[in-house]
């Protein structure tokens, strides 16, 4: 079994920032996903060692396991040991600790880490638990009775119109390929869960997948909750005088009426016109528009001798 390394793959030094790997994972995300890169194994296999890598390195315990353990590694090879055997050293010192005892699952997940394991390599398992049951760790203490197969985590970006809409995504989970349905108005954070789609048990039922929602900003629209925020550029003569202006939202431009001597900075609330609302259908939030006073420039002769002439118009009054 080969050791992998992490921060190879994800092209960042060991002593990245969390800021940093999660950079270079979503960039890397992004030019790998089976989506953009149909039928194209040796982008789909890179993929899944991305993910597998940002697994370990994205989470602080798993980074710290990885990190000892790779030092470790490195002085026992170089030391002429065999991999074979280091790889059965490790495996044994995560399994008993020295006394053998029952343990509850409860226990075992504390020792090695939740997650699911279905799609991660053994080089994966074998460090932070999956590895461990199979090769002896929880299935000698537990027997072989059933269990449930382990819940699988898939991290998943969509842009602020993908959440307005809803999506769908092609994911791996639990050994197969699934398109899953994004509602709409997830947001940063939201689960969506396919059940019976994780990595399988051992004689009992599979696991469940869940996609780690995270929506990207937007260029215009600043989302708060199910509200939505836009500054919006408007030039003065219509402030000054009143009137129309266009107003872009994620279903459909709509009209906003500007009433003469509106003062820039000027917050105008529009119904119904913000995300939709997950938890209730046909309920939105609204969009707050801010209106910016769009100065003029470039004026021609005549338009600065009216401007002045407007401005002492005003100081005589």
């Amino acid at each position: 079994m080969d050791y992998k390394d992490y921060y190879k793959i994800l092209g960042v030094p060991r002593d990245a920032s969390e800021q940093d790997i999660k950079k270079a994972y979503r960039k890397l995300a992004r030019e790998l996903h089976p989506d953009t890169n149909p039928g194209n194994k040796e982008a789909e296999e890179r993929f899944k060692e991305v993910n597998e890598a940002y697994e370990a390195l994205s989470d602080p315990e798993k980074r710290k396991r990885y990190d000892q353990f790779g030092s470790q590694y490195q002085r026992y090879t170089r030391g002429g040991g065999n991999p074979e055997d280091f790889w059965q050293q490790w495996a044994g010192a995560q399994g008993t600790g020295g006394g053998a005892r029952t343990v509850s699952p409860e226990e075992f997940e504390q020792m090695f880490g939740g997650g699911g394991f279905g799609s991660f390599s053994d080089f994966f398992q074998v460090l932070f638990g999956g590895g461990a049951a199979q090769r002896g760790g929880f299935d000698s203490y537990m027997g072989s009775a059933s269990r449930p197969g382990r819940n699988i985590e898939h991290p998943v970006e969509i842009t602020l119109d993908e959440a307005y809409h809803g999506a769908s995504r092609v994911v791996e989970g639990g050994g197969e390929r699934l398109e899953v349905n994004i509602p709409a108005g997830v947001k940063t954070g939201s689960k969506v869960r396919m059940a019976g789609k994780g990595a399988a048990g051992a004689g009992g039922k599979r696991g469940d997948l869940f996609l780690r929602i995270e929506v990207l900003p937007h260029p215009q629209f600043e989302r708060e909750g199910d509200d939505l925020r836009l500054k919006l550029p408007v030039d003065l003569y219509t402030l000054v005088l009143g009137g129309e202006v266009e107003v872009p939202t994620l279903d459909r431009p709509v009209l906003l009426t500007i009433p003469a001597g509106t003062p820039g900075s000027k917050v105008f609330r529009l119904r119904g016109l913000g995300m939709p609302d997950a938890r209730m259908k046909g309920r939105n939030g609204d969009l707050y528009v801010e209106v910016q006073v769009l100065v003029p420039t470039q004026l021609s002769a005549e338009e600065k001798d009216l401007f002045q002439k407007l401005r002492a118009l005003r100081v005589q009054s």
